[in-house]
């Protein structure tokens, strides 16, 4: 799903991210690398793997867009648990292999907790907003002056089935969501929750459902 927003095109992509052609940048929100290991520090029974799916979903994104630049739109790490050894070396190893990219981090509330990846991971950490073209990059979805806003931290979703379905027979999807001044990408984490949004009249809201980015019609 291709649209105009600010005078230049975004791209929505089914595995959750964007994609800005006129800058060759991928974007990403939360990924929440190492929240599954966190969780499991505290004693919570969680699943394994998800930061190995993250990084393989990056991957795949990286070559069906030939991105040179990913940028994640914070909350790339979780917690200062995340730091665990098999988490590092996962994200370490995936770095190694993808040397050539250029990496951005807009530093949101989670990072701030967890502080800075590693030097050796080149990660260019910026505070928000980072501008690039008629952009403003950001973790805190707010507007900013003589931009266009793309944000995260929301993990916007909306439920679909209607108000006479069983409760057991409505979806809960990620979603783009996109006002006046501000858009919000979903969370790209493969271990994140969702909050589902209330759209005003006059947004635009794109539902991500299998291999598929759809419109979703608002009042």
């Amino acid at each position: 799903m291709e649209l105009e927003l600010a005078g230049a095109r975004l791209r929505l992509l089914p595995q959750r991210a964007a994609f800005l052609p006129a800058e060759d940048l991928l974007l990403v929100a939360d990924a929440h690398i190492g929240k599954a290991a966190s969780f499991r520090r505290l004693g919570v029974p969680v699943p394994q793997g998800t930061t190995t799916e993250t990084l393989d979903r990056l991957d795949a994104l990286l070559e069906a867009t030939g991105a040179r630049r990913l940028a994640f739109l914070g909350d790339f790490l979780h917690s200062a648990h995340a730091r665990a050894p098999a988490t590092w070396a996962a994200v370490h190893g995936w770095r190694r292999r993808r040397a050539a990219l250029e990496l951005v981090l807009v530093r949101g509330n989670h990072d701030r907790h967890a502080g800075d990846p590693p030097p050796d991971w080149r990660l260019h950490c910026v505070d928000e907003p980072w501008r690039v073209g008629p952009w403003a990059l950001v973790h805190h979805p707010a507007p900013v002056a003589g931009a266009y806003v793309l944000a995260g931290h929301l993990h916007p979703a909306v439920r679909l089935g209607g108000r006479g379905a069983r409760a057991q027979d409505r979806l809960r999807l990620p979603c783009f969501h996109f006002g006046p001044a501000v858009g919000v990408l979903p969370a790209f984490g493969a271990f994140t929750g969702q909050h589902v949004v209330r759209p005003a009249p006059g947004d635009r809201v794109f539902v991500v459902h299998g291999d598929a980015v759809r419109a979703l019609p608002v009042a």
